[in-house]
């Protein structure tokens, strides 16, 4: 096996070949013994996508949609091209929701909802639905995602921010002891992962008796969840739960008595619940893939096994952070630091540019900094392999080697 040093060395052999093209070069540095591990990664095809959103998708996903696309389970025609109304699909949005109900342990006093849009959406909807027309809404911010939520609730609540770490630049989670509640609030709002700024709640902040609302696009479904504890659960799919275009929103029967504000019918998730997410065409490609998803993760061994998963991928890359001498560093509070994104940043911005430059030649893809706060971004969702995590490690001790 080949010291760290020698990193550099093997993966610019035959960077000039057709028979390794730049993108398998992360599968190089296992290859040339820098990973003693995983050897069936040497003949991959893709990269490693640390995108933050749209994510990686599981491969085995991927191909079954490809082998599928053309002629679904042999009804002569693609699952894109039936009706959502049909027996064939309505059966895909049975199973789907069934699966994820499983996975999540969602009671049966909870709705799910499958949505066209995203988490932005929901954040407008929302209020629209839980709150009556100027009520008290309490917000807590944590980061560039929570403040846009109470953009979008501004316009229909009164909205109190209870609690904010703006301050401090996001860098960590406002303590519970200072929230500023008020007793006659709709609902409280939290993000429970931050994916630009990198912080995420790990404990579920008790609220009382006025509902928790969360925003967990970014780590639903990465660890157990006790969804009993939320009055709703919303999520973007695009990062651990499947394609971009789809949204979950888990929400708890109770909440759906209130009247909340006048809207059109098809912005009242009532409405929604009655018709089984078919209140009008909704975006069967990514429902399909996104119940394929949730059978991958079943069969994977369910969110006990990726809370195992993501804890080790996150350690490793905070481990080689930590331990770069300063080279590497990450400003998040220890105890704040999210495992789905881990924004660090180098000794200057022209090394930020090399460092993504430089990965991406080898394989590995999407590791910019958001634009709010630059550097560099690692996500590490579900399907991000362990394979990943440790690839990107051994790039980054080369890359030091090379420029520290």
């Amino acid at each position: 096996m080949l010291a760290a040093n020698d990193a550099h060395q093997c993966l610019q052999m035959d960077s000039n070949e057709t028979k390794f093209p730049l993108r398998h070069k992360a599968a190089r540095l296992v290859h040339c013994g820098i990973l003693g591990v995983l050897p069936h990664r040497c003949d991959m095809t893709r990269a490693f996508n640390f995108s933050a959103g749209p994510a990686t998708l599981p491969e085995s996903v991927l191909r079954q949609a490809q082998a599928e696309m053309l002629d679904w389970h042999g009804s002569g025609a693609s699952i894109v091209e039936m009706s959502h109304r049909g027996a064939e699909f309505m059966s895909v949005a049975a199973e789907a929701e069934a699966d994820l109900r499983r996975l999540l342990d969602i009671p049966d006093d909870y709705a799910v909802l499958f949505l066209s849009g995203g988490a932005t959406t929901q954040q407008a909807l929302i209020p629209l639905n839980f709150a009556s027309p100027g009520q008290r809404a309490d917000y807590v911010v944590s980061g560039h995602w929570g403040k846009t939520a109470v953009k979008q609730a501004g316009v229909y609540v009164d909205v109190n921010i209870a609690a904010s770490s703006e301050a401090e630049g996001y860098r960590t989670l406002p303590p519970r002891a200072d929230w500023q509640l008020s007793p006659d609030a709709a609902y409280v709002h939290i993000t429970a992962n931050e994916t630009i700024h990198g912080v995420e709640f790990r404990d579920v902040p008790d609220t009382g008796n006025v509902p928790l609302i969360a925003d967990f696009s970014s780590s639903i479904a990465s660890e157990p969840l006790d969804v009993r504890r939320y009055g709703v659960i919303y999520a973007g799919a695009q990062k651990n739960l499947g394609p971009v275009g789809i949204a979950v929103m888990i929400i708890r029967r109770d909440l759906l008595e209130r009247s909340g504000q006048p809207r059109a019918d098809i912005f009242d998730y009532r409405s929604h619940v009655a018709r089984d997410s078919m209140l009008n065409t909704p975006p069967t490609w990514n429902w399909y893939l996104a119940g394929l998803v949730f059978k991958w993760m079943l069969a994977e061994g369910g969110v006990a096994e990726f809370a195992k998963r993501n804890a080790a991928k996150a350690a490793l890359v905070y481990a080689a952070i930590d331990g770069s001498g300063g080279f590497y560093r990450n400003e998040v509070a220890h105890a704040a630091r999210s495992r789905m994104n881990i924004p660090f940043f180098l000794p200057d911005a022209e090394l930020d540019a090399r460092f993504v430059a430089q990965a991406k030649a080898t394989g590995l893809l999407a590791l910019k900094g958001h634009k709010v706060v630059g550097g560099i971004r690692a996500s590490l969702y579900n399907a991000m392999p362990l394979a990943g995590a440790e690839a990107l490690v051994a790039f980054m001790a080369d890359f030091q080697q090379r420029h520290g």
